[in-house]
């Protein structure tokens, strides 16, 4: 029966785990001098070696002929533990056993003795996933264990393990594995399996596994379809484009020549090439991109790109531009599980690079003052007198970049005015400045207790409508007494103010205080915002 590459080649001793050295040696050591925990937690990223060491440390804890800390991988503990025929050695899925009510039965079985090894070992994967009850349930046996017990816990998120439960294990960080070492591992398995695999095609590979072994591996497998397995069967069997193939079309982008990156992209799509890993190779490229413009001998580059390409392409578009399409592949690559079409996605997504101006966010403006403070400079260059055309066609640009930032402020001050002056009635602050209601208070000062009533300006506003004066007051009691006692002599004094017969109205409503009204519009000049004169 065929078996995949990953489980044949899965290392059985700890001198085998790749990458993982900070790990294995202390394990190792551990088992040497005896000095084992009662609880392990493995934590880090898929592919890395967590259930691999589990796998290994549970049969070194019960082998019968150890050597300097490894299981012999021969005696029958060893064969027993690989072949499943042990049943003290359980591994388990916390994904598809997360309720309580599996941990307590694990809990209770694990008080007995091992049947025919010397520790009872408990190998839980993803623990991640069990319930807040399980991992309550599961706290009182990590806490005080029986001495044949061990527990070895493995986790891709390490955030979700309630604290008590990291506080009670010995925690080891897998990290992710280096193109270097993965390119290593695979060369080996292709010799035992007797291929050839090209240093290109190694390198790809690891690229494409992100640091996880196992990921390499299968991928490797899936490309072994002959005896040679090269550059180009991974690209042909895996649906990638070339980095050659994918910087052609990125050196279209940086053109503006929509039309020829277009043409390009439908290649790919003629080809059979996924859109998705095409967006994710653009993306990967121009990042690289990126830090070459910053840092021509970084180390950081991770597409094996050629320097002559990335300084051609990096001469001709700006960093600003740069910023925009990795924002604008972003975009794309997060939607296109949801869109209907991958290649109009796609194609959406290239023409929105190829131009700035159909986008309105922030890196695309960015991206167009950019060119727009480099164009005067390579007009220069290319022509010994720049134009009169050119010259207009640059000041229009920059005029309309300055009227999108002007109308976006204009917006910005209008919301903040009307945020502050919104329950300021327009007509009282005009009356207030003309003082119309101040000289009819004046005109009734002979009658006392009217002028008392009227002046409070926390119980009675006023103000003029044509020939209509409206006074509104807090409450029913005032506006009655108003209204019944003293419209009259109110209508005198305001038309001896204007000469105008005046139609006085009491209403009931709300009166805002001189003070809140005063200090609103303080406010608004100590900001610059508004002046009031």
């Amino acid at each position: 029966m065929y078996q995949a590459f990953y489980r044949k080649y899965r290392p059985r001793i700890f001198g085998d785990v790749a990458g993982q050295e900070h790990i294995t040696e202390t394990l190792r050591r551990q088992m040497v001098t005896g000095r084992l925990s009662h609880a392990y937690l493995f934590v880090g990223t898929r592919g890395t070696g967590k259930t691999t060491c589990a796998k290994i440390l549970s049969r070194a804890v019960n082998c019968l002929d150890p050597s300097d800390g490894e299981p012999c991988n021969k005696c029958a503990s060893c064969v027993g533990i690989e072949d499943g025929s042990i049943l003290d050695v359980l591994e388990l899925d916390a994904a598809s056993n997360n309720s309580v009510d599996n941990v307590r039965a694990l809990r209770d079985e694990a008080i007995y003795t091992p049947a025919t090894v010397k520790k009872r070992v408990y190998i839980i994967d993803e623990v991640h996933m069990l319930s807040m009850s399980a991992f309550n349930a599961l706290l009182k046996i990590l806490e005080e264990p029986p001495e044949h017990i061990l527990f070895i816990l493995a986790t891709t998120e390490l955030h979700k393990v309630p604290a008590t439960i990291q506080g009670r294990c010995q925690k080891f960080s897998f990290r992710r594995l280096s193109p270097d070492v993965l390119e290593s591992r695979l060369k080996l398995i292709a010799s035992k399996e007797a291929l050839t695999l090209t240093d290109e095609a190694a390198e790809k590979l690891s690229f494409l596994a992100d640091g996880s072994m196992r990921d390499g591996i299968s991928l490797l497998d899936q490309c072994a379809t002959g005896d040679v397995v090269d550059l180009a069967q991974v690209l042909e069997t895996l649906g990638l484009a070339g980095n050659l193939e994918v910087y052609n079309l990125i050196d279209a982008v940086a053109k503006r020549e929509t039309i020829t990156a277009l043409s390009l992209l439908d290649d790919f799509y003629s080809d059979g090439r996924d859109m998705g890993s095409l967006l994710g190779e653009m993306a990967t490229h121009i990042r690289d991109l990126l830090i070459f413009k910053l840092s021509p001998d970084s180390g950081l580059l991770t597409s094996g790109s050629s320097r002559q390409i990335l300084t051609a392409i990096s001469g001709i578009i700006s960093t600003e531009r740069l910023f925009y399409c990795l924002d604008v592949l972003k975009t794309a690559i997060t939607g296109m599980p949801r869109g209907g079409s991958s290649k109009l996605s796609v194609e959406m997504c290239i023409i929105r690079m190829c131009d700035e101006s159909l986008s309105d966010s922030t890196e695309a403006l960015l991206s167009r003052i950019s060119r727009l403070e480099s164009e005067p400079l390579s007009a220069s260059v290319n022509a010994p007198t720049p134009t009169i055309e050119l010259a207009e066609e640059i000041v229009a640009e920059v005029i309309t970049e300055a009227e999108v930032v002007t109308d976006v402020v204009e917006r910005v001050l209008t919301d903040v005015v009307s945020t502050f002056v919104e329950d300021v009635p327009e007509a009282s602050i005009k009356d207030e400045k003309q003082g119309f209601w101040s000289e009819v208070l004046e005109q009734l000062k002979s009658d006392p207790p009217l002028y008392a009533l009227l002046s409070d300006s926390t119980k009675v506003k006023a103000r003029q409508e044509d020939n209509l004066l409206i006074i509104t007051v807090a409450d029913n009691f005032t506006a009655n007494v108003i209204e019944s006692e003293f419209s009259g002599p109110i209508k005198e004094a305001a038309a001896k103010v204007q000469d105008i017969d005046f139609i006085i109205r009491v209403e009931v409503g709300k009166v805002d205080t001189e003070e809140k009204e005063h200090s609103r519009l303080d406010s608004l000049s100590a900001f610059d915002i508004v002046s009031f004169e």
